[in-house]
């Protein structure tokens, strides 16, 4: 059976584009064969510097033979929407068959569409493939109105060993490609994929992405080794490199003394951005050599290119050591304060304000949770001032990658505490699912109060994620929150430190603007940070809104008729947003989205630690026997409760007669019940979520028995009021752990 070899040959394609571009031309063409009815094997493709490949097998010799129904309109419909679909279908109306329909008698076209050469099929395919080829940027050249990411160079495409004849844009398809474009670069002729392949390894060209990653990777490996030094792993760099390069030859050369004292992250972002070099360390942790990828083999094996590799470096270089020591100087001189200073000028966003003042919420917020975290609250605070200082660096004003790595470094400059200077670097943190989250107490304060600003911000602007759409990374800041909480194990009620966030925006947005809630707002916040000694910063949410609309703040006729209930519904927005993060993350961890539900539905998301221990004791206790049979037995209760709630359009009272318990099995479930409830509650106040489903597991023999044994619909009206009543009771007991109703199973 035919093989299919594509290759469309041009200049350099940008290696951030390449592996997109083999998954775009493999779809493209796979659609249109798909669409032809054509069949097929294997598919495979490639890229390199300067060509896409495209290799299918096993592909038929011609397409097959087709036929397609189309509904028409109603045979009554006007003369202009049947001329419509005659020109859709390329029929006339005597070729349409009449079928009887729900709404009346419609035209059907039947299309029949005979096969053809599979080369005839492809010469269509690919043109209309690579107009529409959706590169992230393109270009036109010469006259043409062919749109490429760079100028195209040929066209090859064999079916077998025969050329696919098609032309683009005044390219024409034939047999022919080229080698390396500084070793072999005149074109050759193949034949089919294999000569393809081995035609291009003989004119030093690796074809596939990946063996020219683990070529690269193999040999600077060996190269460090010989030199007695580690390479550092860059993945991302390894992979940007092997599509720069057609045939890769690592070179190892020596960074010069001057520069080795300068941070390790420094030299590898500076070798990495500017010159794609890969470093290596000594062992000392110090980064001595770097390894260069060339695209050739020099004739003196590589030592002219690795004497120009160091000379460009070198310049490279003294601009860090620049940047570097001209930071050193400025905070040595005045601190970190004084760097942080120039913030005052740098816009965090135009509706919230400066980095100055987004810095000056952080700290006031870090040092209100330094107490749940366990931090030195004076430490939070300080952390939080100088935890941005960095932005106004010449470093990080190069390279933005290093904010909060050089901060570290800074505060460590300035004499500041290891606490201090590490959440400098560590506030950011996670940045991702699968990034580390800080756990030393200063750190996570900083790094909580950083991102629950953030959050507070959007929201008092209303600016949050909409559908796929989240600009600021919001999505990723309530992560972020939720992680830094449970895995440190922070006990707090969330909607405190939002709260209070949210309404030191509220008062900057309108002090800046004066429109919000008017001087009188602002005037009375300064006083009650006054008459409380400062004790502002730390209030509750509650008390804060509870001064406001009282009589001494002086604002009760004029705060703006709402004022009370827009904040606490932004709040509550704010937290079901990060609540819907939580049940992501729970997702995710196989907790299924029901079990979330009904610990969700007590109506409590305000304590993350507290809930997601209910969870799991909840997902352990319907593991067993004991809590399906419970869930089993609670579900038939709910089931005849349900009915007859239903029938009486009232819901039943849960508070059955135990005088009117006239069974055995009856009295021990009115029994079971009361002591459980009793065992319960003091269990869920310590938090043994694991002694409460213990406890709730003594109800599964009791409330089998009673099914098995008693008749709650009796003919005695009020033993079947009583026992609904006791089915209520169940109910009740067992929604002190969690919702049972949104329980699937």
């Amino acid at each position: 059976m035919p093989d299919l070899l594509l290759e469309i040959l041009s200049e350099e394609i940008p290696a951030r584009m390449q592996a997109k571009a083999r998954e775009n031309l493999g779809a493209l063409v796979l659609k249109g064969l798909d669409e032809a009815g054509v069949q097929y094997g294997a598919v495979e493709t490639y890229s390199t510097p300067r060509r896409l490949v495209l290799h299918v097998v096993d592909l038929p010799e011609r397409t097959p033979d087709l036929s397609e129904e189309r509904k028409g309109p109603r045979t009554d419909a006007p003369e202009k929407a049947l001329a419509g679909f005659l020109r859709s279908t390329g029929l006339t109306v005597e070729q349409l068959e009449r079928r009887a329909d729900k709404k009346g008698e419609v035209f059907f076209a039947v299309i029949e569409k005979p096969g053809r050469p599979l080369s005839d099929a492809l010469a269509e395919i690919i043109p209309g493939v690579m107009r529409g080829f959706p590169w992230p940027k393109s270009m036109r050249w010469g006259t043409g109105d062919l749109r490429w990411v760079r100028p195209l160079t040929s066209i090859l495409c064999l079916l077998d060993s025969e050329v696919v004849p098609f032309d683009v844009d005044g390219y024409a398809s034939g047999n022919q490609t080229r080698g390396h474009r500084m070793v072999d670069p005149e074109p050759f002729s193949v034949n089919g994929f294999e000569a393809y392949r081995q035609g291009l390894a003989e004119r030093r060209v690796t074809l596939e992405p990946a063996a020219r990653e683990a070529e690269i990777a193999a040999t600077a490996k060996k190269l460090c080794e010989e030199a007695g030094v580690a390479l550092i792993d860059d993945p991302a760099l390894l992979h940007e490199v092997g599509g720069l390069v057609e045939w890769p030859v690592p070179l190892i050369g020596v960074i010069e003394d001057e520069f080795r004292d300068l941070p390790p992250e420094v030299l590898q972002t500076s070798m990495r951005e500017h010159q794609k070099y890969f470093s290596a360390s000594d062992a000392s942790g110090r980064v001595t050599h770097f390894v260069a990828v060339a695209n050739v083999q020099g004739a003196d094996d590589g030592e002219t290119i690795v004497k120009g590799n160091a000379k460009v470096l070198r310049a490279r270089l003294a601009d860090a050591k620049f940047f570097w020591e001209n930071d050193l100087r400025a905070v040595k001189g005045g601190g970190l304060e004084d760097m942080a200073a120039s913030l005052t000028s740098v816009t965090f966003h135009n509706k919230l304000g400066s980095q100055a003042e987004r810095v000056d919420r952080i700290a006031a917020l870090a040092r209100d949770m330094a107490p749940v975290t366990g931090a030195d609250a004076v430490l939070a605070e300080q952390a939080a001032r100088i935890c941005k200082a960095d932005l106004a660096s010449e470093m990080v004003y190069e390279f933005p990658e290093l904010q909060g790595l050089m901060g570290r470094y800074y505060a460590a400059a300035a004499g500041l505490d290891s606490r201090v200077a590490a959440a400098a670097e560590e506030h950011y943190s996670p940045l991702g699912p699968s990034d580390s989250v800080p756990s030393e107490a200063v750190s996570v304060s900083v790094a909580l109060a950083d991102k629950i600003d953030t959050l507070a911000g959007f929201w008092a602007i209303e600016e949050k994620p909409t559908g796929t759409k989240d600009p600021f990374a919001l999505r990723r800041a309530a992560l972020g929150v939720i992680r830094l909480i449970l895995e440190n194990d922070v006990r707090m009620r969330l909607s405190e430190p939002v709260g209070v966030a949210l309404m030191r925006h509220v008062y900057l947005i309108g002090r800046r603007d004066a429109v919000a809630l008017g001087e009188p707002l602002f005037d009375a916040l300064e006083q009650f940070g006054e008459d409380q000694g400062g004790a502002e910063r730390r209030a509750q949410f509650e008390n804060l809104v509870s001064f406001l609309l009282s009589p001494q703040s002086g604002l009760a006729e004029q705060l703006e008729p709402g004022f009370e209930e827009d904040m606490r519904a932004t709040v509550g927005d704010l937290l079901a947003f990060i609540a819907d993060r939580l049940k992501v993350l729970l997702r995710d961890r196989g907790i299924t989205h029901d079990l979330i539900d009904a610990v969700y539905a007590l109506g409590d998301q305000d304590d993350l630690v507290l809930l997601v221990k209910r969870v799991d004791a909840l997902q352990s206790f319907l593991g067993t026997e004991d809590g399906k049979n419970l869930l089993a037995g609670y579900k038939r209760a709910a089931n005849i409760l349900a009915a007859e709630e239903k029938k009486e359009k009232a819901t039943i009272a849960p508070q059955p007669d135990p005088s009117l318990a006239v069974l055995a099995d009856e009295q021990a479930l009115f029994e079971a019940l009361a002591a459980t409830e009793v065992a319960v509650a003091p269990a869920l106040y310590q938090e043994n979520f694991e002694a409460a489903m213990s406890s709730l597991a003594k109800l599964r023999a009791p409330i089998d028995a009673f099914f098995d044994k008693v008749t709650v619909n009796a003919d005695d009206p009020a033993l079947r009021v009583n026992r609904l009543a006791l089915l209520a009771r169940i109910r009740v007991v067992t929604g002190q752990v969690a919702d049972f109703s949104k329980i699937e199973g």
